[in-house]
Formats: structure tokens, C-alpha cells, sequence
């Protein structure tokens, strides 16, 4: 069965019958092949879907290749800094948006699809050919369920355009090639967009399979993503004042799809968290809904293990401002916990006074791989970075990793819940979160066990958090309620590192995090002396270079003479603010070429407002 899934990955690539045509609406090929000979019954039908898999549950993908990965895939956010000019913000339009293939570049500032139709339009022929083809070949609930799938991915795929380029044309059929006003029609409104998807996502619900064999789409997988979805945009409306009536909707199908999951009783917090990262497999795992396996044997090998091995350089690394964001492990922010070293930043002493996940996720040492000295390893296991200096296992080196990869998890599903049922309740009219609603999902997570090694370190659990006695932030945002801020506390601890922070500042209209200049830490990294650990730093390369900021704020530049006196919090070398950015930075550009496109044939394309 395992070899099974697998191949469903590495065959995807040979399913999948897509154009590289450029066109407004990028088209599959709808040859005889497809058209007479892949209809027949459920098995051409499961061969036509297992395409989406690759692609939509990417995992740490393949070879070198970083798209939707985590660790290189999205590096783009507040809680990374890397040397000299931290990477900008699109400024202009760009000449062209309609490329399949999403650029790296694109993947880190947007997150999501270029302007391209091509998935939207693989589903559509999925429901196309299932309700005029296949139907009288299969049961009504084989009919049911795979339209449920294909509403599904088209959901999917629609929320994800959505987030990038705001209002997007909306097709629910096969466009004919000479269909021109419907080939080459406008852009909807967002939420008019995100009324289909709803509708998409209500039906996936009511009529896919609970069960469709391991690792394939099932009711519970859909609910989780589609959690995350609802949360996204209902909150996306709220805090951008769009629309209280579909905030309050979306938000309440987020609620209502994790439940699914969360009242299954089919998934729990059982293992440590370290083991979701680096497991050679997650087979049986208790907390993964979806995992992606990887097979030296089939080929299918990443590189996301390695560029957290501890010597390969990512080259934007974790800042000031996110270590100071990890609760202690008493609950309480660090400036008034009550954890003995709790106001120390250096790493050996951060491990053991914050939350479990900081161990978990760095490296308990400095490490001159990493810019700001701290360095990510959550992805790796604690024996790849024994081979520091030291030829790497396959497993650890290169693209050869085999760690699979967690594609949805229930950590995602309850704090998707817990903070849909918080902004409704602050803001549109929900009931009040309760105690026990915290304890299924914050405390929840905070009750993993610790492995043994984090327990030799002197980890410790943290603490419950209590509704009556929430951690008194002085950094706390003045518009953001105390609950809501300590949910996203939860989610930056979290998800460090994988796929939500640009998503989430954007959705919460946060993007002024991402100006360095208003906090100098965004500069810094942990307490260091650099004489003891990081004496790369002190050549005469670095003259006039290495640097450390004291408590009161003082820079004691390294002179090649006082090395000794180098001791305070690390400052990457040459750090420097991006560029300035606007509130039109929330949404994409279409690209000058797309509009040109819709004007040579008699059409208008609406460029997105602000660009």
C-alpha cells in the first residue's frame, strides 16, 4: 500500500495533460486518448485525480526544487532577517503573469498561482466528464464523491488565486476555444468569487468518502483544508472592512469544518513534536492527517532535511523579534515570567526557559550558517547536525532526504478553530470562547509529550493558558484583544518556518511587520560571545564589520584588537531594511502583457486596484 501512495506522486507528473499554451485560460489537451479511453470507470477517474496530489500536496517536493516548501519555499516574512538588503516587495507591473510555472521569487512574496487558469480548468473538465460521460458507469455515490473531489480542487485552487490577486474571472464549466466573452471575461468580485468556493466546499463536505483508502483525499483532509481556507478569508474580509456579512460566514464554516475533524476522535497530540518534522516515516502517526512519503528506492527524494543539517545556508535565518515572541515556558511573556534565566537570550538558556517547540526548532548552539547565528533545524532530525563538519548520511545531504513530509496536521485544524471562534466573538456577534474551547486547542498542543533529549536539556512543558489570567504582553498591538494576540502567539510558535506567516499577517492587514525599520531587533539575533562562539567572526575580513548591540543599546564594533569585548546580542552583518512598501502590496499585479491580451481581442482585463 505504501509503495502505492508513493508511485501516486511520482506518476502524477505523467497524468497530469497540460498545455504550456500562455493563453488567458491555459488549456489541457482534450485529446481521444483522455476523452475515449480514461472515462470508463473509477479508476480512470482516481488516475485523472492523483495529478492534484503532486501538486496541491507538494510536502517538501522533490530534489532541490523549494516551491511550497517550508524552509525554502517561504522565506519571506517578519520572522527571518538575512545579510545586507532584506528582500522587497513587488514595485511595479510586471510585463507578464501567465506562466504555469510560479518563479521563486514569486512563491516567497505571494505565496500562491500566478494568473493562470490551468488547475481550474482541469477540475472543471473532471466535473465536465463525470456528469456527461462517466455518471451512468459508476453508483451515485461514486458520482457524488469524485464530483465532491473536483469541487474540491477547484475550491482550492480558486481560494489560493484569491489570496493573491484579490478578484479573479470565475469559470465553473469547460470554456470552448471559441467562447470568446467567456474566454476572455473580466474579473469578479472577490467575495463573489468566494461564494462559489463556499459553495464548492459545502458540497465536498456532504458527499466525499470518510474513508477512500490511506492517504487519499477523504472527508477529514478536505474539512482541514478547508478550515484553513474559511479562516483565511473570513478574517481577510474582517480586518480589511470588505464585507461583515460574508467574514461572519466564512468564519463560521471554518469552525464548522475543523469540528468535523476535531469531533472525529481520530487524531491527538500523541507524539513529540520534532518527531512531525524528521520522521523517516509518518505512517500511523496520531497527530497527521496527510503526509507526503519519500522513497530513495522510487526516486523520490527532497533537500528540505539538508538546508536545516546545520551547514547549509538558507541565507535568511530566525531574528530577535521572533525569539522574543516564544512564551517561557511558566506562560507568561519574558518580561515577566517567573522562570529562573527567563531575561537571558542566550540560546543555551532559551532552550530551556521557553516553550518546548524553540528547542525543537533550533539549534541549542551558534552556528555561523546562519545569519543571525541562531539556526532553524526544526525539519532535521537531532542526528543530522552530529554531522557537522563531517560527511552527511544521504539522508541529511544534498537532495537525497527521505524524512516524509506532514501535509496537514491537527495543530492547523484546532488553532484554525479556535481562532475563527475568537474573531467572531470579538467581532461579529459568536458566542465567547471558553476555558474548555482553550483546552482543546492551545493547551492541547502545549500537553505533547517531550522526547528524551529535549527532556535531558531541562525542557519543560508549558504552562496551560488560562482565559481568566492571559499573559500581559507589553509588545501587544493596541487594536489586537489579548486572546486573539496570545492564538497568534500560538501560530508563530507553531508554524515557524512552514507555509502561514505572510499568509497571516496579510489576512490580518499586518504587513507593516514587514518594515524592519520600526524595530531595531529585527536586526539582531541571540545574545553571543563571539570570541567563544562564533571566532569565524573575528578575522581580519570582519574588521570593522562584526558587531554586537549591549542592553543599553551600544555597538561595540569589532577593531581586531577587542574580541573579548564582543559579547552581546548578535547584529547580522550589514542588515538593511527592504524597500518602502504600500497598502497595494496586500494583492498582486496582473501582468501588462495578460491586458494587452484581452485588448487585442475587444476585451477589458481590470488591473488590480492600486497598480
Amino acid at each position: 500500500m505504501m509503495k502505492h501512495i508513493k508511485l501516486i506522486y511520482s506518476l502524477a507528473a505523467a497524468a497530469l495533460l497540460i498545455s504550456c499554451n500562455k493563453n488567458v485560460l491555459d488549456r489541457l489537451p482534450l485529446t481521444s486518448i483522455v476523452d475515449d479511453n480514461y472515462w470508463r470507470n473509477e479508476d480512470d477517474i482516481r488516475m485523472y485525480a492523483n495529478s492534484y496530489y503532486s501538486y496541491y500536496f507538494s510536502g517538501y517536493n522533490t530534489s532541490f526544487t523549494a516551491d511550497y516548501t517550508p524552509v525554502r519555499g517561504y522565506t519571506f516574512s517578519d520572522d527571518l532577517t538575512g545579510k545586507n538588503v532584506q528582500s522587497n516587495f513587488e514595485s511595479s507591473v510586471p510585463t507578464s503573469r501567465g506562466s504555469t510555472a510560479e518563479s521563486a521569487e514569486w512563491l516567497q512574496t505571494y505565496a500562491g498561482p500566478t494568473w493562470n487558469f490551468t488547475w481550474v480548468r482541469k477540475s472543471n473538465i473532471l466535473l465536465d466528464r463525470l456528469e456527461f460521460i462517466v455518471k451512468p458507469k459508476i453508483s451515485e455515490e461514486a458520482y457524488k464523491h469524485w464530483t465532491a473531489v473536483a469541487r474540491f480542487f477547484r475550491g482550492f485552487e480558486y481560494s489560493r488565486l484569491v489570496s493573491v490577486f484579490g478578484a479573479v474571472p470565475y469559470f465553473d464549466k469547460v470554456v470552448p476555444d471559441d467562447d470568446l466573452p467567456a474566454l476572455y471575461k473580466n474579473r469578479d468580485d472577490r467575495g463573489v468569487v468566494m461564494d462559489k468556493v463556499y459553495d464548492d466546499f459545502k458540497y465536498s463536505l456532504e458527499n466525499i468518502r470518510e474513508n477512500d483508502g490511506a492517504q487519499l483525499l477523504n472527508r477529514y483532509i478536505a474539512a482541514a483544508f478547508i478550515s484553513r481556507f474559511m479562516l483565511f478569508e473570513g478574517t481577510y474580509q474582517h480586518y480589511h472592512g470588505l464585507d461583515a456579512a460574508r467574514a461572519k460566514k466564512y468564519l463560521e464554516f471554518a469552525v464548522e469544518a475543523a469540528e468535523i475533524v476535531m469531533n472525529s476522535n481520530k487524531y491527538s497530540f500523541g507524539k513529540d513534536f520534532k518527531s512531525l518534522f524528521s520522521s523517516e516515516s509518518l505512517a500511523g502517526h496520531p497527530e497527521i492527517l496527510l503526509y507526503r512519503a519519500y522513497d530513495a528506492a522510487l526516486t523520490i527524494t527532497h533537500c528540505i532535511g539538508s538546508y536545516q543539517n546545520g551547514t547549509e545556508v538558507v541565507g535568511v535565518d530566525p531574528n530577535l523579534v521572533l525569539i522574543k515572541s516564544f512564551i517561557a515556558n511558566d506562560g507568561k511573556v519574558w518580561q515577566n515570567a517567573a522562570v529562573p534565566d527567563v531575561e537571558s537570550f542566550k540560546i543555551a538558556d532559551l532552550i530551556k526557559t521557553r516553550d518546548p517547540r524553540f528547542e525543537a526548532s533550533f539549534v541549542d548552539r551558534a552556528l555561523t550558517s546562519s545569519a543571525t547565528l541562531l539556526y532553524g533545524y526544526k525539519f532535521a532530525s537531532r542526528e543530522a547536525i552530529t554531522y557537522i563538519g563531517k560527511t552527511y548520511p544521504a539522508a541529511w545531504g544534498s537532495n537525497t532526504n527521505t524524512s516524509d513530509a506532514p501535509v496537514m496536521r491537527l495543530a492547523e485544524v484546532v488553532l484554525n478553530w479556535v481562532e475563527a471562534k475568537a474573531v467572531l466573538a470579538e467581532y461579529l456577534g459568536g458566542n465567547p470562547v471558553t476555558q474548555e474551547d482553550i483546552n482543546k486547542s492551545i493547551n492541547a498542543i502545549r500537553l505533547r509529550p517531550l522526547d528524551a533529549a529535549a527532556i535531558a536539556k531541562g525542557v519543560q512543558q508549558t504552562a496551560a493558558l488560562q482565559l481568566a489570567a492571559l499573559p500581559v504582553d507589553p509588545d501587544r498591538d493596541a487594536d489586537v484583544p489579548s486572546l486573539i494576540w496570545e492564538i497568534r502567539r500560538e501560530r508563530r510558535m507553531e508554524f515557524v518556518f512552514e507555509n502561514t506567516r505572510l499568509l497571516d499577517l496579510k489576512r490580518w492587514k499586518k504587513l507593516d511587520y514587514m518594515d524592519f525599520s520600526t524595530n531595531p531587533d529585527y536586526f539582531l539575533g541571540p545574545w553571543v560571545n563571539v570570541q567563544q562562539e562564533a571566532p569565524a567572526y573575528l578575522t581580519n575580513t570582519y574588521t570593522g564589520r562584526t558587531k554586537v548591540k549591549l542592553l543599553d543599546g551600544t555597538i561595540i564594533t569589532y577593531d581586531g584588537t577587542n574580541a573579548a569585548s564582543l559579547v552581546g546580542f548578535w547584529m547580522v552583518d550589514n542588515a538593511q531594511n527592504r524597500n518602502a512598501f504600500t497598502d497595494k502590496s496586500y494583492l498582486a499585479p496582473v501582468g501588462q502583457s495578460q491586458i494587452i491580451q484581452y485588448e487585442e481581442k475587444g476585451y477589458t482585463l481590470s488591473q488590480t486596484p492600486g497598480w
